[in-house]
């Protein structure tokens, strides 16, 4: 369908991005990207002064580039660039020491420990919800956070350091809010002592301070918690080494967050799109094989989530505009119980 060629650099927005500031793309990237899928299709080149990327929105070309031939492209230049922060985890890693480390973590996601993991899902939701009161008003994105931060720090490191997980999520939310200034990420280099970058590398010590102490703590005691770090302390390689204690920090913070703050962003559109359409929702509703209470709230929380805020002058549903895309995150998803 698609194939390589020699033509020139695919055609773009080149007008709108010769600014430093990269203006709407920091703006809102949302709107921004919606609208280059728009107005070029499925291919759309952007070009930044040296910096050159390629925008595919087709499900067969991002398949084609994540799975199908996925050994033909490299990991690209906002990746490479937070690698003093991931280290060389399953996110930024490449190659042959990807695919080692993918063979080590394997077996933390076995069928039996996911299904461990999602009793654990189901008893923080739970919990959560039991606190939720008829005719409140909640912040929507707060409350997926606080829930995937809880998960996570069950599942990962274990009850025990439970406000560890809490300063690491606080440390990388910290982090992913400075990487999300394309600018700073693509033009400035993580050694100049810029303050933000002076801030991050604070933050990453601090996520290290904690993950490091965990590490030793483990090793030392022998205990197997049943957590994701236990396995990948246990785990070894075919040769019979296995992960440094650099390896499980990049892969910790890997995995953290992956289960925190991608997920609650994920769960949070997952509510307001089936808030907008209700024939999906009534058919999640149908094939979820939850109990028939945690259905039944989170069928109200899709009714409810995202009703008209008439307080607001820019609104879908309670999603409100804050002069800055990133507001969106920890003010404006408001939930409404049923009274």
């Amino acid at each position: 369908m698609w194939r390589a060629t020699r033509k020139k650099f695919p055609a773009g927005p080149s007008e709108v991005l010769k600014r430093w500031s990269f203006g709407p793309l920091n703006n809102n990237p949302l709107e921004y990207f919606t609208t280059i899928a728009r107005e070029y299709g499925d291919i759309a080149g952007l070009r930044i002064l040296n910096f050159k990327t390629i925008f595919i929105n087709h499900p067969d070309l991002i398949e084609e580039v994540l799975v199908t031939n996925a050994r033909l492209y490299s990991k690209g230049r906002v990746l490479r660039a937070n690698r003093h922060v991931f280290g060389e985890g399953l996110l930024t890693s490449e190659g042959d020491f990807w695919l080692r480390q993918r063979r080590l973590t394997q077996p933390a996601f076995h069928r039996a420990r996911i299904a461990s993991y999602a009793a654990t899902m189901v008893e923080y939701a739970q919990r959560m919800m039991d606190g939720w009161r008829s005719g409140e008003e909640r912040d929507a994105h707060g409350e997926m956070l606080r829930l995937t931060l809880q998960i996570v720090g069950k599942t990962l490191f274990d009850a025990d350091v439970e406000r560890d997980a809490q300063e690491v999520g606080k440390s990388l939310e910290l982090l992913l809010e400075i990487g999300a200034n394309f600018r700073r990420t693509i033009f400035v280099p993580h050694w100049l002592p810029t303050p933000a970058n002076l801030r991050v590398k604070r933050e990453v010590a601090r996520i290290e301070k904690i993950i490091y102490r965990i590490i030793g703590e483990r090793r030392a005691s022998g205990r197997d918690a049943g957590d994701l770090l236990s396995m990948l302390l246990a785990a070894q390689d075919e040769d019979g080494s296995r992960m440094t204690d650099k390896q499980l920090r990049d892969e910790t913070i890997t995995l953290f967050l992956a289960g925190h703050e991608t997920t609650a962003s994920t769960l949070s559109w997952t509510w307001w799109l089936l808030a907008q359409n209700p024939a999906a929702e009534a058919n999640c509703m149908r094939n979820w094989t939850l109990s028939s209470e945690i259905v039944l709230r989170l069928s109200m929380i899709c009714q409810n989530l995202f009703t008209p805020d008439t307080s607001s002058r820019n609104r879908c549903g309670c999603i409100r505009q804050h002069g800055d895309w990133r507001g969106w995150r920890s003010r404006t998803m408001k939930l409404r119980a049923i009274p």
